[in-house]
């Protein structure tokens, strides 16, 4: 009995098995062939369903970046930089932001005055840099009793042609290193004001073309430092940064130390190579030209410019050769960092560089002890940032 109880149940459960036809239940009808179909069928690698999930993600792609690639190429620059810096990092330690303020002052072709202590590598790092510049290299070192005509060149009489030559000083080159430029007087400084500016040189009515790039990285000790002697504020105007060395961590510094006990620093500046060319350069100041900049960051860096010459705290502006400068610099500084557009934080970033040199504190500020940095960082703060 128990048997025929447990076969009448199994029926019952199986009603296939047992030629009845099943019961089905009343189902809410769908359109739902596409799914039932796609649950049916099982998976293999010819009907295996395709997730189109993704095909999103492929049209939602930025526009801007689409367009940031298309607008211009800024890798040039970025392997340039980075080869620069790579060169100079063999031999220098540390510093970092006075690697890449040089780096930048190259790319836009622009003069550079390094201020600091003795022996904190402001020549060093000058002549680094000429080296991975495949073009001529000159080095003047600034004198007292050192003449205008001793840079710029003079005319000599030739007794075998008798006639007058014209004799080139040392300033015709490419980059020229100029160590403690404040050393001389103002009547020598007077003999840079035409190469910096305008890239030639007039000797009794004949002008001469400097060859190009014609870049001047000068150095200079304290201001108040003995036995030196303060630059003109138009030669100061024509730099393009003025960077400030400080002295190395204890890290670096004990870095330095190994190096000299190791002798690899004479090793290291043989082993520098040049990486750029003249070409090159000029190529880079094509790209750097197509830099985008919206019009309301021109107003920005143009207040403020113009706010240093209405501060109570300055008695000397900045001139309107900053506010291109600060221009030229953050496109380039844009570009090394990966992009074609430049940003508010690109301005804020080379403004104290361009700006330290240009400024003048009253004799009220000074007396207080207040520093350039400090009048310059409260103007930035003080201009709204446009959005």
């Amino acid at each position: 009995m128990e048997e025929n109880t447990e076969n009448m149940e199994e029926n019952n459960l199986n009603p296939q098995e047992n030629g009845a036809k099943p019961e089905i239940p009343a189902v809410k009808q769908e359109d739902t062939s596409e799914k039932t179909e796609a649950v049916a069928k099982p998976e293999t690698a010819e009907n295996k369903p395709v997730e189109t999930v993704e095909k999103p993600a492929e049209t939602a792609k930025p526009v801007e970046v689409a367009d940031f690639k298309a607008r211009t190429d800024i890798a040039e620059i970025q392997k340039t930089y980075e080869q620069i810096r790579t060169e100079m990092g063999k031999v220098i330690v540390g510093q970092s932001k006075l690697i890449d303020f040089l780096i930048i002052a190259v790319l836009c072709e622009g003069h550079v005055l390094i201020e600091g202590m003795p022996g904190v590598a402001k020549t060093l790092s000058a002549k680094c840099l000429a080296r991975t510049i495949k073009s001529k290299f000159t080095r003047i070192q600034f004198t007292p009793d050192m003449m205008p005509s001793d840079i710029t060149g003079t005319v000599i009489y030739n007794t075998t042609e008798g006639n007058f030559n014209f004799k080139q000083g040392p300033i015709f080159t490419n980059v020229a290193l100029i160590d403690e430029i404040n050393r001389s007087p103002a009547k020598t400084q007077s003999a840079l004001f035409e190469c910096m500016e305008e890239q030639q040189v007039t000797i009794d009515g004949t002008s001469h073309k400097l060859a190009s790039p014609f870049i001047v990285i000068a150095t200079q000790n304290p201001v108040d430092y003995e036995g030196t002697y303060r630059l003109p504020e138009a030669q100061l105007d024509r730099f393009l940064f003025k960077l400030c060395v400080d002295y190395p961590t204890i890290k670096d510094e004990a870095e330095i130390i190994s190096r000299h006990n190791d002798n690899k620093l004479a090793i290291a500046i043989d082993q520098i190579s040049a990486v750029v060319t003249p070409g090159n350069l000029e190529k880079i100041k094509g790209v750097i030209a197509k830099i985008v900049v919206k019009e309301d960051l021109f107003k920005y860096i143009a207040q403020i410019v113009h706010e240093t010459r209405n501060n109570p705290s300055i008695f000397v502006g900045a001139s309107p050769r900053a506010s291109v400068n600060t221009l030229m610099a953050s496109k380039v500084l844009a570009a090394i960092q990966g992009r074609d557009f430049v940003t508010p934080e690109d301005i804020k970033e080379v403004l104290p560089a361009i700006l330290n040199h240009r400024i003048s504190l009253t004799p009220e500020k000074e007396m207080e002890g207040l520093s350039t940095d400090e009048v310059i960082k409260n103007i930035i703060q003080k201009v709204e940032v446009p959005r």
